[in-house]
């Protein structure tokens, strides 16, 4: 049976939520885990979609030039061909950064320091004729952990949600790569153990980590409202049963290369 690729940059952040609402919509994955050996595949023939998750890793060089993660320069290859092959793609933080780096896009360290907790974003005008951002609601609930941002969108991307202090919350490349700044699929467990390896970033912000994983778990009925929706129509675009109406043209009637694919 064909899956959707999940490719899992971190141990302590899996599918989790997301990973059921993937499984209730019909979509199975396979997950590979590259911290853990796993190999990327060179290519994406036989997959149904790409996830990429989060990851406590930063999308940009060391200072000596070095990538963030060994297999980042294969990764960001894969989310590569799945823009040019119009293979549906998800990148949820990390994942979004690296799909933004992937295309052109700078990801950096944000001078706004750590983002952590519930919150809310906006959408931007473009989401109505997303064909998974127009059913979200215009404030809608996610939870946050990141220290870095995407401060550049690649030259083809399409912004479709924002927050004031980080302007780049969520976007689309092509007409189905999605990249979210923001978590959809962490629980309580999940954010707690964030807080017990997270310190120097809640210390930062003079969190009490009690507290904020508490917001987190009363927080989750509500992202679960606004993001079980949208994984499901993710995963219907993967399976092919969303209606072809539902799917923007990308605005070339054509997925273009990059250099460097």
């Amino acid at each position: 049976m064909a899956t959707a690729l999940v490719v899992q940059n971190d141990p302590t952040d899996d599918l989790r939520r997301l990973g059921d609402w993937l499984a209730e919509a019909g979509l199975e994955v396979t997950v590979l885990r590259p911290y853990a050996g796993d190999p990327l595949p060179e290519t994406l023939d036989g997959y149904l979609a790409l996830i990429v998750l989060g990851g406590d890793q930063s999308a940009y060089p060391d200072a000596a030039g070095a990538p963030g993660a060994p297999w980042f320069p294969a990764l960001e290859g894969l989310l590569r061909k799945a823009v040019r092959y119009r293979v549906p793609t998800l990148g949820v933080c990390l994942g979004g950064q690296l799909l933004a780096a992937a295309h052109g896009g700078l990801v950096e360290r944000s001078t706004n320091g750590p983002e952590i907790g519930p919150g809310l974003v906006g959408k931007r005008d473009a989401a109505d004729t997303d064909p998974l951002f127009k059913w979200v609601p215009l404030l809608p609930d996610v939870i946050q952990w990141h220290r870095d941002e995407i401060t550049e969108l690649p030259m083809n991307a399409v912004l479709l949600a924002a927050s004031s202090r980080y302007q780049h919350q969520a976007f689309r490349i092509g007409d189905r790569a999605w990249g979210l700044q923001f978590h959809i699929e962490c629980d309580a467990a999940m954010f707690e153990e964030w807080t017990r390896i997270g310190g120097t970033e809640l210390d930062e912000l003079g969190y009490d980590p009690e507290l904020v994983v508490a917001a987190v778990a009363a927080s989750l009925a509500d992202v679960e409202e606004v993001w079980q929706p949208f994984a499901v129509r993710f995963a219907s675009l993967a399976l092919g049963t969303l209606p072809d109406a539902d799917i923007p043209n990308s605005g070339t009637g054509r997925t273009l290369p990059l250099l460097g694919q």
